[in-house]
């Protein structure tokens, strides 16, 4: 009787793990992606199919933080990976190491699909535009330190206007990390708070060299930033997603440069007209003013109100001639009635009374008008016009 192997699910399962795992050890896999699914430990879980088939795929997070576009259900990719085998449920996938998208149209479809939702976010909109300051005294740099566009801005500015400040903020403008970067040293700009305009750019490239520009997170940076932000990406044809939210959009970073500052010897220029034209003018109307008093003074209208007061100071002087007479004889009268009125006050006074034979006798320092008011025994004080004398009322 044949003797029968027998293996269990583990060492079954082993062994076609080890088969496949040597037999596809790396493998390129075009499909679409469905059932797509980001965990919360930043791992990437999707399904890989076509008309025919279909195979589970994962992404660790340390790989899918180098991806240039997020997966989306219905993208089609180019995977790269290897064919491994989850024991516990013994199901094959691909292990990704490597995703793109399918040629330049997925790429061009993501900046499409981004472009309208932050359209519809109002992003795009000319009236949350800010306008540059007309004279900016430091202007703010977010590109790469080693970039021609670096050289072509400093050079640009510095020829234009050179006592303007130039702070630079130096980021990645491709390859991973780049988007978060730059969004980054935007905030950080904002933060610093000290410069007038923000010129954020780089030169030209592909569209895939480009790509940190179309990034959400660069657009929802450059809206959210409270200076002026110019957009300066690759050449005059290229357009990014930082273009259309950016404050203005230059077609490059040279272009950028004269656009946030006027030429300096172009505004001395302008200064010096305007400064000959004030001056003539201000000259011009001087002469025609000077003209104008002469006219006024050799006018008779002007002389009339000088003879005018000439006779207006005559008759104040007559005026106060007559005022001295009238006050003159009013005090005259009023002095003698003062002497008339003094003289009866004279006549009517208790000392003529006196001298006349009446006497006034005062009890203390209270005058007895009558015989009632004294009584035996109370002394008195008798006065006449001469003196007085003291008394006692017997009865």
């Amino acid at each position: 009787m044949e003797e029968k192997k027998v293996s269990t699910v583990t060492e079954i399962t082993r062994q076609i793990k080890l088969s496949l795992e040597q037999r596809f050890l790396r493998v390129w896999i075009q499909g679409e992606i469905s059932n797509y699914k980001q965990h919360t430990s930043g791992h990437l879980y999707f399904t890989l199919k076509d008309e025919g088939a279909q195979i589970s795929a994962v992404m660790w997070r340390s790989r899918a933080a180098n991806l240039l576009v997020r997966p989306e259900d219905g993208m089609k990719v180019i995977a790269r990976g290897a064919i491994t085998v989850y024991p516990p449920r013994g199901n094959y996938q691909v292990d990704v190491d490597q995703l793109q998208p399918v040629g330049v149209g997925e790429l061009q479809l993501a900046f499409e699909r981004l472009k309208q939702k932050l359209s519809a976010e109002g992003l795009f909109d000319p009236e949350r535009k800010k306008p540059l300051p007309p004279f900016p005294e430091r202007v703010g740099l977010i590109t790469s330190e080693t970039g021609a566009a670096l050289q072509d801005l400093r050079s640009v500015l510095s020829r234009r206007f050179p006592s303007l400040e130039v702070v630079l903020r130096p980021v990645k403008v491709q390859g991973v990390g780049a988007a978060e970067d730059i969004a980054r040293g935007i905030e950080e700009m904002n933060r610093y708070g000290k410069v007038d305009v923000l010129i954020i750019g780089r030169g030209g490239g592909s569209l895939e060299d480009l790509w940190a520009f179309n990034e959400e997170i660069v657009a929802r940076a450059i809206a959210a930033s409270a200076i002026p932000t110019i957009s300066a990406v690759g050449h005059e044809v290229d357009f990014s997603i930082a273009d259309f939210v950016a404050d203005l959009r230059a077609p490059t970073p040279s272009a950028a440069a004269e656009l946030v500052v006027r030429d300096r010897s172009e505004l001395l220029e302008v200064i010096r007209n305007i400064y000959y034209t004030m001056r003539t003018n201000l000259e011009e109307r001087i002469t025609a003013g000077r003209e104008e008093v002469q006219t006024i003074l050799a006018s008779y209208s002007f002389n009339k109100p000088f003879d005018l007061l000439r006779q207006n100071v005559q008759r104040v002087d007559e005026l106060e001639r007559s005022l001295a007479r009238t006050f003159f004889h009013h005090m005259q009268r009023t002095a003698q009635r003062t002497a008339a009125a003094q003289n009866q006050l004279k006549a009517l006074s208790p000392e003529r009374v006196l001298k006349r034979g009446y006497t006034m006798v005062r009890k203390g320092d209270r005058i007895i008008s009558n015989a009632k008011g004294l009584s035996p025994g109370d002394s008195a004080v008798i006065r006449f016009h001469d003196g007085e004398i003291s008394t006692t009322v017997k009865e």
